[in-house]
């Protein structure tokens, strides 16, 4: 193949991937096609700018997906064919550093250093590195035999025993194997090979002990020797039946775990359900070691799953001393792995630096969330808490201000951010009248913002009222309902919600003549169209008009704008009175 053609393509590729960063099959087939420039056998010898296409591709898709192991391991083949040992060892370090607990990629890796090195101590050394990672996994037998051929290689016997028993204490899949061979490699070995020095001490005393009083005579060295392997030989079969029950114990968890490595498709429930109880499981047991393993090792398979960040960072906040390991689980959680679309943990790690004392660092999360996601008003919101705290009142309606002037944010999510600004004035500065005013002010800009109405409602029915003020404040709630049903541009079905706030309203505060109000606005909001008001009449003739059913635009249109901050208000906002379905929609 022409290699400008090649080059074409992978123009083309790497287009689609800009496109949608996220997309894992665009990623894939630039990658492949990075492979296959030249033949499909890059080298040392390939052309310079094949080999930099090469390498690029795998960078900027391993920055993307770190967790893939098996493309670490493509590429560090790449690069010993372009470069050697050398180049593919950094791709290795790069790999393990990204995703420390892949048995796969560790094993590889030792298995490349064996190959490559001639130093026994080197290593060792590395196998000691990978031991510490996955070791413990449950699935780490071909880590353990791959170090163990190694040791077999330099008929190191002592090596080969002493890892043996370490091995046999893992409550792993196939830990049976590994006892066998300890216990038939135990006949031949010392004594002091065998258990700590304490423990042979107390075996031969009771050894010495047990001669001394029912024997006529004394025992030789090799009948105590004799005696003392017995004991010793009762002692590991005691650590493998605790090793027998703590792997029957994990059994239950991880036989239900059908993915344990990383993918982008989704996990069904059953498998995110399983990882929830595995983790109580580990938790229960009180082994911090184990349950921070664990951890590890879920936070591979669900990556994409918040849910479990926040539960790793909440554990670990558990943990006496442990702040700086809080501190790195938010960076890996917020730099690599959550989309940002669910910004969720990126204000929880904000909210862990403000109370770590770096309130710089909080707001420039806020920041960088709103650089990807103008107008998000959970962000917003939390930002402008996060300067009321620090800095004072005046500092929090600023951030509001500024927001609501922004061309970036759309005219919902403003409406949403003017409620808040009220609710400041009304809740921390206990200044009813300016909050008023903010709505009053600002209700000609928000007329088919359902969230606007409905709050400017709830906040005028959260007064208090008494003889002295409350003809007045039928007045103010009057006026709020007029205006909705004459000014607001909202869905009919819409309009008929927010007026139970008002119904409501008459019938648990209206005057003595509320009555007859309350059934007169029945009829006309609720009635048929020949006794309804000449305002309901319009808005139902108005979507009619423009050859839609009735109210359809507006509310698709509300609908979809409101959108972005609906789940933070199903949190913060109450459930409008006799209304089924609005209290749908929060």
């Amino acid at each position: 193949m022409d290699f400008n053609i090649e080059d074409e393509e992978i123009k083309k590729l790497n287009a689609e991937v800009l496109e949608n960063t996220d997309s894992f099959e665009a990623w894939e087939r630039l990658v492949r096609a990075s492979e296959a420039i030249e033949g499909g056998a890059i080298n040392r010898n390939s052309s310079p700018q094949a080999i930099a296409t090469a390498r690029d591709a795998y960078d900027r898709f391993l920055a993307k997906f770190p967790l893939l192991f098996g493309y670490w391991k493509k590429y560090a083949d790449l690069e010993f064919a372009i470069a050697g040992t050398e180049a593919a060892e950094m791709v290795f370090e790069r790999g393990v550093a990204s995703i420390t607990t892949s048995v796969d990629l560790w094993t590889d890796y030792c298995s490349f250093k064996v190959e490559t090195s001639h130093d026994p101590d080197v290593i060792r050394e590395l196998f000691e590195r990978g031991a510490a990672y996955v070791g413990l996994d449950f699935l780490a037998h071909p880590f353990w035999d791959k170090y163990l051929e190694f040791e077999e290689r330099t008929e190191a016997q002592d090596r080969i025993f002493t890892i043996l028993g370490r091995v046999i204490k893992v409550p792993m899949h196939q830990y049976a194997r590994y006892f066998e061979r300890f216990r038939q490699m135990a006949h031949s070995r010392p004594l002091n090979e065998l258990v700590p020095p304490e423990t042979l001490t107390q075996f031969r005393a009771e050894v010495e002990a047990d001669n001394a009083t029912f024997q006529t005579g004394p025992k030789g060295e090799l009948e105590i020797e004799r005696d003392i392997r017995a004991k010793i030989d009762s002692f590991h079969l005691e650590v493998f039946t605790h090793t027998q029950t703590e792997t029957t114990k994990r059994w239950t968890y991880e036989s239900e775990v059908k993915r344990p490595y990383f993918h982008v498709t989704e996990l069904d429930h059953a498998q995110l359900a399983n990882w929830r109880k595995y983790l109580d499981f580990e938790e229960a047991e009180g082994d911090y070691t184990r349950a921070l393993f664990l951890y590890e090792r879920c936070l591979v398979t669900c990556a994409f799953y918040d849910e479990f960040w926040f539960r790793y960072a909440r554990w670990m906040a558990g943990q006496e001393g442990k702040q700086e390991e809080v501190r790195n689980i938010y960076q890996r959680a917020t730099g690599l792995y959550v989309p940002i679309g669910r910004p969720g943990i990126r204000l929880q790690y904000a909210y862990f630096e403000e109370m770590s004392g770096r309130v710089d660092i909080a707001r420039d999360i806020h920041q960088a969330v709103l650089d990807r996601l103008p107008g998000h008003v959970e962000t917003i919101i939390s930002w402008a808490n996060l300067e009321r705290r620090q800095v004072g009142l005046e500092a929090a309606i600023e951030v509001y201000k500024t927001q609501i002037d922004s061309t970036l944010v759309d005219i919902f999510s403003k409406a949403a951010l003017v409620v808040e600004w009220a609710m400041l004035l009304w809740k921390i500065r206990g200044s009813v009248s300016e909050a008023r005013q903010v709505f009053k002010r600002n209700l000609q800009w928000y007329l088919q913002s359902r969230h606007f109405w409905a709050k400017y409602f709830e906040f005028e029915l959260a007064q208090p009222t008494s003889a002295e003020n409350e003809a007045e404040h039928y007045t103010i709630v009057k006026d709020i309902y007029t205006q909705l049903i004459e000014k607001s541009r909202m869905a009919l079905e819409t309009k008929k919600d927010i007026a139970n706030y008002y119904l409501t309203y008459l019938q648990e505060r209206g005057p003595k003549d509320a009555m007859k109000e309350f059934l007169q606005l029945d009829r006309e909001i609720y009635g048929p169209v020949s006794v309804q008001s000449a305002s309901i009449k319009a808005s139902q003739t108005k979507g009619q008009e423009n050859g839609h059913p009735p109210n359809e635009i507006d509310e698709a249109t509300l609908r979809q704008g409101e959108v972005q901050y609906t789940t933070y208000f199903k949190q913060h906002s109450q459930v409008l009175p006799n209304t089924q379905g609005l209290a749908a929609f929060h």
